[in-house]
């Protein structure tokens, strides 16, 4: 009742206080314990039936520790709920199945639509071993008798440069790997070196080198292999020119 007394004298007989788990004849919770005391914002009905409908359309967290739910009541409600079945409906009908369906249906589709992605990703990743320019391997000898592949390509996302290179690296047995790509308006560069070239020359440095052709900066993984990242995609042959470059200075 401390509580209450310190509303009362602060907001008097106006600001009704609520007690969570109590009881109404001892004002004591069942365990002895105020689970909460709380301000009444109060119904503002004669009854909690003229409520009627009670819908919840969102919860969240108002401040720390407070949690807020919002919702509709009585017609508000309805219109509310109405618009719903309206919505699942359209969605029925685009999906051709019945509402009951819907949701499995839905998980179907995004079931199907990982499979196919992960079958592009797979063919993007066998057209990018295939270079029509270059010779079985894939390769060209520089001056310095180091062997290097440098590849353009498109919508390769950067986490699937490194199994080029790795194709790329048993096609030349010894040598340097130099992949740029763009995809979805980003640019990312992947460089290998074979492991007997990596006291010669490290894919870090190579990386280094070509970023910031790309309008990006460093990069960085291992003398073996290293990525890094860029935004100007026209820049990529002039890119692989420069990794060529530092390659054959080595």
């Amino acid at each position: 009742l401390g509580a209450q007394a310190l509303f009362g004298e602060k907001y008097g007989d106006e600001v009704r206080v609520v007690f969570m788990g109590k009881t109404a004849d001892s004002g004591k919770g069942l365990d002895g314990n105020d689970y909460s005391i709380e301000l009444c914002g109060g119904t503002h009905v004669t009854n909690t039936s003229d409520i009627n409908l009670f819908v919840i359309t969102g919860e969240g967290a108002s401040s720390a520790g407070i949690r807020r739910v919002d919702a509709l009541t009585g017609n508000a409600a309805r219109a509310y709920l109405a618009k719903q079945d309206h919505r699942l409906a359209e969605v029925a009908l685009a999906l051709k199945t019945s509402a009951e369906d819907v949701g499995k249906r839905v998980r179907a589709m995004l079931d199907e639509r990982k499979r196919m992605s992960a079958e592009i990703v797979e063919l993007r990743r066998r057209l990018a071993t295939i270079d029509p320019q270059e010779d079985s391997k894939g390769s060209s000898v520089l001056a310095n008798g180091i062997a290097f592949v440098g590849r353009s390509l498109t919508s390769m996302a950067g986490k699937e440069l490194p199994s080029i290179v790795d194709f790329h690296r048993e096609g030349i047995g010894s040598g340097v790997i130099a992949l740029v790509s763009e995809s979805e308006g980003k640019v990312a560069v992947a460089v290998g070196v074979t492991d007997d070239l990596t006291t010669r020359v490290s894919a870090v440095d190579i990386v280094r080198k070509m970023t910031p052709i790309l309008g990006g900066r460093g990069g960085g993984g291992k003398p073996r292999l290293a990525q890094g990242g860029g935004t100007d995609p026209t820049q990529s042959l002039a890119a692989i020119a420069a990794a060529r470059s530092f390659s054959e200075g080595v």
